[in-house]
């Protein structure tokens, strides 16, 4: 039961055949057997999400059924959940209870979703590997030796391993379908705006996007209709009409231009990885849509400028973590100059710690002009490049990932080598535009490899009809990883 998508248990939760309260138990069950292998959980919120369900039940009974009553769902442990903690994967927050719902909680618990707990990440979504968490490092369930990807790790890990049915997680640099990439699921990063960041906490503002990783392409519809649309407590919503992305799902790109940018096929990339997304655009080609080579020209510079606006947002957002307003306070200081120092010096992890020394230089006085000002036109260059692809092509074709998941530890001291990690997502969130990651193949050590499917601006809908066409045209969505079962 574990194993079921939202919609084939939507489909047995409406016919009778089984009650929300029976596939939690079976989830929670599931969780506590296959959880201390995969360490996808921080938190398992086993009364909320038995309350939860008995809700669900009294829904359904009385006929209120939507797509997602009933469902146990996964939560990205940096999005507020009330009663339940939301660490960040950090000490500096480890003891932190919200007092209120992110939107996107609050929309999925409208539509009566149920929450089983808070799943891993780095440390405030820093990082691509969910190796830079306080508490535990996640392990992917095709290979427990190797990284889960991140920062969404625990969102992609708690999908590949049946632990929740689907989960949210956030991207703020490929932080959502780089896992989902490396752990075989599919997941997607919409439109900035499209989705609130209300009750999100902050990493980097102007590129921080929720959004949902689930088992296949029409899974990926449904948690995106139930999150998706205007928010007036978030000033970066955007106000515009949300269509039913269930409209999407059809088999058919017939005549359809897709981009191929010769940007992502660089020197350096897995062989592998670059056969599989080549065998996936024949893929896409014998279904009748037209590949064609594009170029955007200011790719290469895309690494840069992000880890200089990233870095210099999050200098500003993790300000507000100095013992006073939120978590935790390192006790025994003598005067208020040493309890900051002591309190961040102490809650903070390495990673989190360099990037605040990196943004805060970038953006100090006498270097504004040579980094954040300059890596800000890189940016609207990039963007530049993408309006004018967009003018020939319905969506660009990409590999998610320069490689397969790797081993846990072997890139632990290299922080340049993990930076490139995304090297193939992070144009996306610079420009705003959605994406889309689905699994195109495997390695020949059995590791999941990712196709990613690039949109115009709020076109959502038009990636997820390329995706279904090429997931219900191949067999990969089937292959499953091998872990013990739970019943």
């Amino acid at each position: 039961m574990y194993s079921l998508t939202i919609h084939e248990l939507y489909e047995r939760l409406s016919k009778g055949e089984v009650s929300s309260q029976e596939v939690t138990a079976v989830l929670l069950e599931r969780i506590r057997e296959i959880n201390p292998q995969i360490k996808a959980y921080l938190t398992v919120a086993q009364q909320e999400a038995m309350r939860g369900a008995q809700e669900a039940d009294r829904r359904i009974a009385a006929g209120k059924i939507s797509p997602l009553t009933g469902v146990p769902l996964a939560i990205k442990d940096n999005m507020c959940t009330q009663g339940i903690k939301t660490t960040c994967a950090s000490k500096i927050l480890e003891d932190f209870v919200p007092p209120y719902d992110a939107t996107v909680v609050k929309r999925l618990k409208g539509e009566g979703g149920v929450i089983l707990g808070k799943v891993n990440m780095d440390e405030f979504a820093m990082g691509s590997s969910t190796e830079n968490s306080s508490f535990t490092i996640t392990r992917n369930p095709w290979n427990l030796d190797a990284i889960p990807g991140g920062s969404s790790g625990g969102s992609a890990a708690a999908v590949a391993a049946d632990e929740c049915i689907a989960s949210l997680g956030s991207d703020t640099g490929g932080s959502i379908r780089q896992p989902a990439a490396c752990c075989g699921v599919v997941g997607m990063k919409p439109t900035y705006g499209r989705v609130s960041r209300y009750g999100l906490v902050a990493f980097a503002s102007s590129l921080d996007q929720i959004g949902p990783i689930t088992k296949d392409v029409e899974d990926c519809a449904i948690l995106l209709n139930a999150i998706a649309g205007y928010d007036p407590l978030d000033s970066t919503s955007a106000d515009l009409p949300t269509p039913d992305y269930r409209r999407a799902l059809v088999k058919d790109i017939r005549g359809w231009v897709l981009g191929v940018p010769k940007e992502f096929f660089v020197e350096g990339m897995d062989p592998e990885v670059e056969e599989r997304v080549w065998e996936g655009i024949k893929v896409l080609e014998d279904l009748g849509a037209v590949a064609k080579e594009i170029s955007l020209p200011h790719t290469p510079y895309a690494v840069a400028a992000y880890y200089i606006i990233c870095t210099a947002e999050a200098s500003s957002n993790l300000a507000r973590y100095d013992g006073v307003k939120y978590g935790l306070r390192a006790p025994g200081s003598r005067d208020l100059m040493e309890m900051y120092l002591e309190t961040r010096s102490q809650g903070f992890g390495p990673e989190v710690k360099r990037r605040i020394m990196l943004g805060t230089y970038v953006l100090s006085s006498g270097y504004y002009d040579a980094y954040y000002r300059k890596a800000s036109q890189v940016r609207t260059l990039i963007k530049g490049d993408f309006e004018e692809v967009f003018g020939e092509c319905d969506a660009i074709i990409t590999p998610t990932s320069p490689t397969p998941a790797f081993l846990i530890g072997e890139k632990a001291q290299d922080p340049l080598q993990m930076y490139l990690s995304d090297i193939f997502t992070i144009s996306v969130n610079l420009a705003g535009v959605p994406a889309i990651s689905i699994p195109c193949g495997f390695s020949s050590r059995g590791l999941p490899i990712g196709l990613q499917i690039i949109g115009r601006p709020f076109e959502e809908d038009k990636i997820i009809q390329v995706a279904y066409t090429f997931e219900q045209n191949t067999g990969h969505r089937r292959r499953r990883p091998s872990l013990p079962p739970s019943n």
